[in-house]
């Protein structure tokens, strides 16, 4: 088993802004340790189209690919002496990967593990081992589903027909293999309507046998397929020197994270299309190095903290209580 411990005096770097003495240049994010590492473990290769999706996933979408089971391995490696303490493995979608099951054991021999799925393609084959290693591990393994709409006309709107069915049939498969899955929706309804909606995901996940729903409803980010769907930012919605003015840098999850592709690192799961969020190749380099918040994305991530990470044990708690989790604000990433 790995022991994960920070070295050099990471442990206690936080992350902090250094403002630009000119108000239109963006604020620039100096990151502190490095706590989550995300892998773009199934490129943009998806089983379906989403009309939402922010970097456009689909089944021929090959922007970026898979990565091996090596590849993983290798920066599992290099994550060890940065005092990484968990991951995430996302894509496109995950289980369209051959060796998905194989890559999330391995990870859970380094840390808390988190794998983000549309639910469609989960099979016992998958669940069986993957339940063994949780049990074997110390670490938790979570997984993300989403589902995008209480019913199977909000949903496969959004999904495509039949997805609906297929994804609760994924979350009821979950829970046969003793897992308890974070339920994401992007919130494609109406300002103001999110109590209701929520409410309805309790009912709907409830009536499937999910007594205890952990419920995440994400903020919708207009870039990529959905910003044809909607609109995208205008050119007010950006991050300014004077927003970064008493603000936790750490909320944001550029602070402490950093995400694997096969094209090298990037700043974050959200920019993959965006030329500058590309960090090079080398992860101890790319942990510290810094990013101007000049993307509008960045704006959504200002306003809602760690939108990408799972929220903390104590908000997903409250959220099964019928809060309501909108994003994540500074809880654990994980």
């Amino acid at each position: 088993m790995h022991r994960m411990g920070a070295v050099n005096g990471f442990e206690a770097s936080r992350a902090r802004v250094a403002p630009h003495a000119d108000a239109d240049t963006a604020p620039l994010l100096i990151p502190g340790h490095l706590d989550s590492l995300w892998f773009q473990v199934a490129g943009t290769v998806c089983n379906i189209r989403c009309a939402h999706c922010f970097i456009s996933c689909s089944p021929t979408n090959h922007a970026f690919g898979f990565l091996s089971l090596e590849d993983v391995r290798r920066r599992l490696e290099e994550s060890v002496p940065l005092g990484v303490r968990e991951f995430y493995f996302t894509g496109g979608e995950p289980f369209l990967h051959p060796r998905i099951v194989e890559i999330l054991a391995l990870a859970l021999e380094y840390g808390p593990t988190s794998v983000l799925t549309n639910g469609m393609l989960l099979k016992h084959r998958h669940l069986e081992p993957l339940a063994a290693a949780a049990a074997e591990s110390p670490y938790s393994l979570e997984f993300r589903v989403s589902i995008d709409g209480f019913d199977a006309a909000g949903h496969d709107a959004i999904r495509g027909a039949g997805s609906f069915a297929a994804a609760t049939q994924g979350v009821q498969l979950l829970l046969a293999h003793g897992f308890l899955p974070i339920v994401t929706a992007v919130q494609t309804w109406e300002p103001g309507e999110d109590p209701e909606v929520y409410a309805a995901f309790v009912a709907m996940l409830r009536g499937i046998g999910y007594h205890h729903p952990r419920i995440k409803l994400l903020p919708v980010l207009r870039i990529g397929a959905e910003a044809a769907r909607s609109h995208g930012y205008v050119a007010s919605e950006r991050v300014t020197n004077a927003m970064m003015e008493g603000y936790d840098a750490e909320r944001l999850l550029c602070a402490s994270a950093r995400i694997v592709t096969d094209r090298g690192v990037w700043v974050c799961p959200i920019l993959l299309d965006a030329p500058e969020g590309n960090l090079g190749d080398d992860l101890a380099a790319a942990a510290g190095r810094s990013f101007r918040l000049s993307h509008a994305a960045c704006s959504t991530c200002w306003l809602h903290g760690a939108i990408c990470a799972n929220p903390g044990t104590a908000a997903l708690e409250a959220g099964a209580r019928g809060a309501i989790e909108i994003g994540a604000s500074n809880g654990s990433p994980g």
